[in-house]
């Protein structure tokens, strides 16, 4: 009897030893903008999806995440409310940012798998501002997914290197409305040979989860360089292409070249800076006025730190597209940005 009870024992016990870690986070941005373009509608522009509203205050983001982390397994789950929950959810989920549990697959813990609502693989930027160079996302942030479902299986490969492999519902799809479009595949490279440098590699490949089910394939590149304790810069390069019809050889093409930089003053200041371009003569990802946008974007915010956790934040942004791709039919338009945000 012993025999049985000591081993069930020492189970107990390695079972409360391997008691899982619950963190509670959050996030809050609050914000302020306005469109000197002076839109007929509360929205700025239809190709924005964060702190997109004219000359109101509003919430782009409310975030309340629970985690669960232990050396075998992993969850999170994530509820949100704001703009940025109403421009990129669909209304069935529009609460619902991050649903995910994952699993080591091996004894070092170097792969795994992860099935659910994740954040993308793709791009240098997230839903949380404070985590961006620049308090407005990249055109390219914006035009590409913020998050996946489905399946990520994730692999450390050395310190340096990890690899991933994602299969997933669609371009930022959560619930297909077309039961026959195929799963999307998406891999990432991501390499840190050293604390100053990280180089990213990201594809997609699927099709568009609509009655036409065109092949969408895209590819993300960027660097991040670290040069000392104060300056840091972004510099990304992103191409896509989308069918411009179902089962055909053509495709219409895109590229955004972008680049960012941060300046550290001390712990309370900070200013950052973006320049861009989108080549989407197609409008295969921003299709403003009936046309394909041909932008250059430079935007320039000082942020301002009371707090570690607390941000202040002002951004003024021009955007000039030879299209007129903008609301009104204009060729230009200037944005005002301001938020205060704070993260726990």
């Amino acid at each position: 009897m012993m025999k049985k009870v000591f081993p069930f024992l020492a189970l107990c016990s390695a079972l409360v030893a391997q008691t899982p870690e619950l963190k509670l986070s959050g996030f809050v941005d609050a914000f302020y903008s306005y469109d000197f373009n002076k839109p007929n509608t509360n929205k700025r522009q239809d190709f924005l999806f964060n702190h997109n509203r004219h000359n109101e205050f509003n919430i782009n983001l409310a975030l309340l995440k629970v985690s669960v982390d232990e050396s075998k397994y992993r969850a999170n789950i994530a509820l949100q409310a704001g703009t940025y929950a109403q421009d990129n959810y669909p209304t069935e989920y529009e609460h619902l940012h991050e649903a995910n549990v994952g699993i080591s697959l091996n004894a070092d813990n170097s792969l795994w798998l992860d099935v659910g609502i994740f954040p993308s693989h793709i791009g240098f930027e997230s839903a949380i501002s404070m985590d961006n160079y620049t308090l407005t996302r990249s055109l390219v942030a914006e035009n590409s997914p913020y998050y996946l479902t489905g399946a990520k299986l994730a692999y450390q490969a050395s310190s340096e290197l990890e690899m991933v492999l994602v299969l997933s519902n669609g371009w930022q799809t959560i619930e297909k409305t077309d039961p026959d479009t195929k799963p999307a595949i998406g891999t990432q490279l991501l390499y840190t040979p050293n604390e100053q440098t990280t180089l990213n590699w990201s594809t997609f490949i699927g099709e568009a989860d609509d009655l036409e089910r065109r092949v969408r394939i895209y590819n993300n590149f960027f660097g991040e360089f670290i040069v000392n304790d104060n300056l840091r810069f972004i510099a990304g390069l992103d191409i896509g292409a989308l069918e411009s019809a179902n089962a055909t050889k053509s495709y219409d093409m895109w590229y955004i070249p972008s680049l960012l930089a941060k300046y550290t003053l001390d712990k309370q200041n900070a200013i950052g800076a973006r320049v861009e371009y989108v080549n989407d003569t197609g409008g295969a990802i921003i299709n403003g006025n009936g046309f394909g946008a041909n932008t250059i974007g430079v935007s320039s915010n000082y942020d301002y730190y009371p707090e570690k956790n607390v941000a202040l934040r002002a951004e003024a942004r021009v955007l000039q597209d030879v299209n007129h791709a903008y609301k009104n039919n204009k060729a230009q338009t200037l944005f005002l940005t301001a938020s205060l945000a704070l993260k726990f």
